[in-house]
């Protein structure tokens, strides 16, 4: 049987998924593409005249002091943080895969956090580590003397106090993305490993976390991401005296009216984000379902 004749003068109809994909993909193209366009293009164009294209603002970026020093505290940050609010959010988790009494108000307090936003857990904290806040009272009513947490002099205590304020801000994140991955798993698996002799340990370890690994990896991304871009919590912690690479957009772009440089530190922030994403998606893939899918 001979296929239907396209009518003359029309065009073909396009399939209705991708039909249905089309908002979708114009959404994307005006709040992701469009932008990443202008900003690569600021990023890269002359800002002494505004016009041409160079890398001049990479090469201001680079040169300047807080750079470096931004570089670092946002990589420490990262190390620090990610290891303990997924070890914290996993034990969390399977606490409550144990339906323990009261678990319903366990989850709603652990997930207290994620209704806060970034500045109001940067001043909460502020209030315990502040010269006559919290932390300092305890310590002076208990006979001892009061501590310079979040001056300049004291690096390590800042840094401190922005990891306690980022863990209790964030944790909750993985937490719920967790309890979603931990409440499709069949218990029947984790039932078999213990019928067959395996340790709780050896349960977490080659039963629990592989299933949970799609979990993992989706958290993994959006808490690196996040880190990345933390600003808020440090801000109202240490002003700049604890840079970080997001802070030095702001810099850049509202006290120093640079929007080049801006971009440029934006674009760094960009590539690392992808970089970082393309590792967790290769590292963190499903063996058996790539396999199968060849």
């Amino acid at each position: 049987m001979a296929g239907r004749a396209e009518t003359p003068g029309r065009f073909p109809r396009l399939p209705t998924p991708y039909l249905l994909l089309v908002p979708s993909a114009l959404f994307m193209l005006a709040l992701f593409a469009w932008p990443l366009v202008q900003g690569v293009a600021t990023a890269l164009r002359d800002p002494s005249t505004g016009t041409g294209f160079g890398l001049e603002s990479f090469r201001r970026m680079v040169e300047d002091p807080a750079f470096w020093p931004a570089v670092r505290n946002t990589v420490l940050l990262i190390v620090i943080v990610l290891p303990v609010q997924f070890a914290l959010a996993i034990a969390m988790a399977l606490l409550l895969r144990e339906r323990p009494r009261l678990s319903g108000l366990y989850f709603y307090l652990w997930a207290v956090p994620l209704a806060i936003s970034d500045l109001a857990a940067g001043l909460v904290w502020l209030a315990v580590f502040a010269d006559q806040g919290y932390l300092n009272s305890a310590i002076e009513a208990l006979g001892g003397t009061g501590h310079g947490w979040l001056s300049y002099r004291n690096p390590g205590t800042m840094l401190l106090a922005v990891v306690l304020a980022e863990l209790w801000r964030a944790t909750s994140l993985v937490f719920v993305i967790l309890v979603g991955g931990l409440s499709v798993i069949p218990k029947e698996y984790d039932e078999a490993a213990q019928v067959f002799g395996a340790t709780p340990w050896q349960r977490l370890r080659h039963v629990t976390l592989p299933l949970l690994r799609p979990s993992i990896q989706v958290a993994l991304i959006l808490r690196t991401i996040l880190a990345l871009q933390a600003f808020a919590v440090a801000q109202a912690l240490t002003g700049r005296g604890f840079p970080l690479l997001i802070g030095e957009t702001y810099e850049w772009y509202v006290n120093l009216q640079n929007p080049y440089v801006a971009a440029a530190v934006g674009l760094v922030i960009l590539v690392v984000s992808m970089f970082t994403a393309v590792v967790y998606l290769r590292t963190l893939r499903q063996p058996d379902v790539v396999r199968g899918a060849r």
